[in-house]
């Protein structure tokens, strides 16, 4: 994470902090467009580290509007099982439908699961590795790239972002 930093500090972002060992890094930066900053990071860390690396990019509004929205918040009392998937690019109204059909269609064993343009939360009481949701969200193929936290590194960030 140290290289991270010093990579996103090179790149000439301000105030650049990682969390852990989580691959999350918040800095600011003066582009107006996610994507080409998005597009600008993946750029550096290929040149930098020898690999491609996808970039979902949440500005401090988004991941704030994640917590608040927190669909889960009366039932999710562990945040170690509880997930959101971040997508790197919004679904239209058609492709939630469809996500939201198709994990409508898993024996979902207790899990609960919430899909938003941009965040897909999941609810795993019986932890990741037993989660039929997640399971099935990992075999989707064809949507946008996506990484997951769990709900302690979601507001790990939030509360680093301010």
């Amino acid at each position: 994470m140290a290289d991270l930093r010093a990579l996103l500090t090179a790149e000439g972002y301000r105030d650049v902090a990682t969390l852990l060992q989580s691959g999350n890094a918040v800095f600011e930066a003066d582009v107006a467009a996610p994507a080409a900053l998005a597009e600008a990071v993946e750029v550096a860390i290929a040149a930098r580290f020898g690999f491609p690396v996808d970039v979902v990019l949440r500005t401090r509004a988004e991941v704030a509007a994640v917590v608040e929205r927190n669909p889960f918040a009366d039932v999710a009392d562990n945040g170690s099982r509880y997930f959101v998937s971040f997508l790197g690019a919004p679904l239209s109204a058609a492709e939630r439908t469809d996500l939201t059909a198709r994990l409508d269609a898993v024996e979902a064993g207790g899990d609960l699961f919430a899909v938003d343009p941009a965040e897909v939360y999941v609810w795993c009481p019986k932890g990741l590795m037993e989660s039929p949701v997640m399971t099935a969200l990992g075999k989707l193929k064809g949507g946008p790239v996506a990484t997951v936290r769990n709900w302690n590194t979601v507001e790990k960030l939030a509360k680093l972002l301010g």
